[in-house]
């Protein structure tokens, strides 16, 4: 494909998220449809797409229009580009513009330029003062790739001279040597042997960072476990980790994933829980916006209401998860967020009742770490 048939492509498609559908099913529609698009084709699709949709509410002002040809129009004026290259109405190139859409298009105003939905701006600001404008900015960026070297199968030195073998270049966190950055061949991960054998896992630096912060335990519960990645974290440290989420469907994977890396880890049912852990996670359901650099498309979907329903599920497993930790132990209480209602203001709320007392809260942003990210670790007085 050109680049003027990719640049089409991606028009169609963002036509279709601005209608309403998921970033990911809208690529998926037109991948199974466009058999001739080859994986770099896809690539540079995808990429066009989410980067419009980090940076839509300036690149609408740009472009004239929040339309996919608005979109892709502003990043060509945004970077300074000729629209013409691509706008030529050859072949499968887009449309040529029209004299209404040359003259459209403006400087976006200060508060476009954030990228962000409007009716979040007043909480987004309330939540990092000095620091939103430029938190802001950060995740108007694509986000970097880092993996977590796993110390039950090698070291990072190890893990970087295997990954190196596949043609992926990583480098070690200043101080954290286990968390490693991917700065050259990330799209050759999935396919890498050091992958395949456990050497390493994906996980952003923010939530290694976290994970590293936690105190020593031994019978841990990661009692939203998702996918697992922080369960085996945890057990590469040397904890007793049970895992266990409302949903077992999305712990699936966790079973051959802990088998790859050499982990011990036993699921359990909500019915099967007793208390007595010396640690509890709980890495609750949250609105993601310290992810929205990954996950572009949902920044705009979510919607006043979600939060709301979030924020009482959030209270819910607080309470829930509480009653599992033994005398002395420690509950810990994690999100991918970066709004303070979903982080100090969720623990200043717990905290009201007797019972624990907060010993540790830190905050990790794209400015210090990676991804948006929230920690408290309260111990059981």
């Amino acid at each position: 494909m050109t680049p003027a048939a990719r640049a089409q492509a991606a028009i169609q498609i963002l036509d279709r998220i601005l209608a309403g559908e998921p970033a990911e099913a809208g690529l998926l529609r037109w991948s199974r449809a466009s058999r001739y698009a080859g994986s770099g084709d896809r690539a540079a699709v995808r990429d066009l797409v989410f980067d419009s949709l980090r940076r839509r509410n300036s690149r609408a002002a740009l472009g004239g229009a929040m339309t996919g040809r608005g979109l892709i129009l502003g990043m060509l004026r945004e970077e300074r580009r000729d629209p013409g290259l691509l706008f030529s109405g050859e072949g499968h190139a887009p449309a040529r513009l029209s004299e209404s859409e040359l003259l459209a298009g403006r400087t976006p105003s200060a508060d476009e330029a954030l990228d962000l939905p409007d009716w979040l701006l007043p909480l987004w600001r309330g939540s990092l003062s000095d620091q939103a404008g430029p938190i802001a900015a950060a995740m108007r960026d694509r986000a970097p790739v880092w993996l977590r070297a796993n110390s039950l199968r090698a070291s990072p030195a190890q893990a970087i001279a295997a990954l190196a073998v596949d043609g992926i270049v990583a480098r070690p966190h200043a101080t954290l040597a286990t968390a490693l950055r991917v700065e050259e061949g990330a799209r050759r991960l999935v396919a890498a042997s050091a992958y395949r054998d456990g050497l390493v896992e994906l996980q952003d630096l923010s939530p290694q960072l976290a994970c590293a912060a936690l105190p020593q335990a031994g019978r841990v519960l990661d009692y939203c476990a998702g996918g697992g990645g922080k369960a085996l974290a945890l057990a590469a440290r040397g904890s007793d980790v049970t895992a266990h989420d409302a949903d077992p469907q999305r712990m699936s994977d966790l079973p051959a994933r802990a088998a790859r890396a050499g982990a011990r880890i036993r699921l359990a049912q909500t019915r099967e829980l007793r208390g007595g852990f010396d640690l509890v996670l709980t890495d609750v359901p949250c609105s993601g916006s310290g992810t929205w650099r990954r996950t572009p498309d949902a920044k705009w979907r979510l919607q006043p209401a979600d939060l709301q329903r979030i924020l009482e599920v959030q209270a819910q497993i607080l309470q829930h998860a509480s009653v599992l930790v033994a005398p002395g132990g420690w509950l810990t209480y994690m999100t991918c967020s970066l709004l303070d209602a979903e982080n100090g203001g969720q623990i200043r709320g717990f905290l009201a009742s007797d019972g624990f007392a907060l010993v540790d809260e830190r905050r990790f942003t794209p400015l210090d770490a990676s991804d948006g990210f929230y920690l408290a670790v309260m111990r059981r007085c």
